[in-house]
């Protein structure tokens, strides 16, 4: 009981800000227009805020393990407040910079704090299904946040940031008020090694799952930071359109993490999930570029976030297992090959965005190919430790 109203309260603060970064969704067209920005500069404040996440996160992923899980969540809400407070009222593009280099800062501390503290609090065998939760709930932000920021539009189109930082500020008081920190399991190193630092992330378990986040963080950014713009330009939707669509492909993305997630896991293993999700991902985002009507968007959409929401929470599942005692360091380097990749996606996205709509969906489709292949090489370390059913999944 105990466990499970710690992991209730850890979705609702997970489920808070990531409700608080949907929200402003459908107006960053709007505010492109009124500001005079263009698809490269919204590429490069989306790599801004990955930039600063990219800096802090392998720092973030140490003070996990040293400070606690509960400190470093505490921190990355209140980070995540006043960056969505000063993106209201900056006026300039400068201000808006410095928001999204203060939300990758958040970032950075929300993500392994959070990872990290289901990894303690559940076993092995709960852990793909708690995980799977965790990514639920990151999609169900997502798809409540567009539908409610496109009404919140109607009064202003800052109106859904500040929105967004009074409800992180909620989150913060339930982690102070609610969340108890969790006692750390002392497990053994399923392959019998001890990770002694940042040289780890080079070792053979856990060098091709990092690629793995990194190329598939690309694909999946390439397509996701232009997409709001794509439909804008190319159908001419409005902010309460790209809503709808994005709710729609978010319902069934969360629903496919909560129904689907964990029987699949069991069945093929994190590995094949991951690469049927790379190759599924791969077709609808062309398929993105030949749909013509609302209600094929519509549909390609919803079923693409299949793919894409399976991913994240497949690799994340295989590093929990494999982390050991470290699972703060093991968050903080998913989190830096995360902030790699959505650099590198947003910039090469925004300048593709400029010279012909469809060109950051054919690019976004040779990345997540590319994670495809790469998944065949992915192999699950022998596990050395005596168990009654084997945790690792091999290819």
């Amino acid at each position: 009981m105990k466990q499970n109203r710690a992991l209730t309260l850890l979705l609702i603060n997970l489920f808070i800000p990531f409700l608080g970064i949907g929200l402003v969704i459908p107006v960053l067209p709007t505010l492109m227009n009124e500001l005079g920005i263009t698809g490269s500069t919204v590429g490069y404040m989306v790599a801004t805020f990955a930039v600063s996440q990219l800096i802090v996160s392998p720092f973030a992923g140490r003070w996990v393990d040293s400070f606690g899980r509960k400190n470093m969540l505490l921190v990355g809400l209140l980070l995540f407040s006043v960056s969505e407070f000063l993106f209201g009222i900056g006026k300039g593009v400068e201000a808006l910079f410095v928001s999204r280099f203060l939300g990758g800062i958040s970032a950075a501390f929300i993500m392994p704090a959070v990872t990290a503290f289901i990894a303690d609090i559940t076993t092995n065998e709960q852990r793909a299904k708690a995980l799977g939760y965790m990514s639920a709930a990151i999609s169900t932000g997502f798809i409540i946040g567009p539908g409610v920021g496109g009404l919140l539009a109607e009064f202003g189109t800052r109106v859904p940031f500040f929105v967004a930082a009074a409800l992180a500020l909620v989150a913060a008081v339930f982690t102070v008020t609610l969340l108890e920190e969790p006692k750390r399991q002392r497990v053994e190193d399923v392959v019998g090694e001890e990770m002694t630092g940042m040289s780890r992330m080079f070792s053979a378990k856990f060098f091709v799952p990092f690629m793995v986040i990194l190329v598939s963080t690309i694909g999946l950014v390439a397509f996701e930071s232009t997409f709001s713009l794509f439909v804008d330009h190319k159908f001419g939707f409005a902010p309460r359109d790209i809503a709808i669509v994005i709710m729609g492909g978010g319902i069934v993305g969360a629903i496919a993490q909560i129904i689907l997630f964990d029987p699949l896991t069991r069945w093929l293993g994190e590995i094949r999930v991951t690469r049927i999700s790379f190759l599924i991902s791969a077709v609808l985002a062309y398929c993105m570029t030949i749909v013509h009507t609302y209600f094929l968007i519509l549909l390609v959409t919803m079923f693409i976030f299949i793919g894409f929401d399976l991913i994240r929470p497949a690799v994340t599942s295989y590093l929990s297992k494999i982390a050991a005692n470290e699972q703060g360091f093991v968050g903080g380097m998913n989190s830096m090959f995360t902030s790699i990749g959505n650099i590198i996606g947003p910039i090469i996205g925004g300048k593709l965005f400029d010279i012909n709509l469809d060109f950051p969906y054919f690019f976004s489709v040779v990345i997540l190919m590319i994670g495809y292949m790469l998944c065949f090489i992915w192999k699950a370390p022998v596990d050395k430790t005596p168990r009654p059913q084997q945790e690792a999944n091999d290819a």
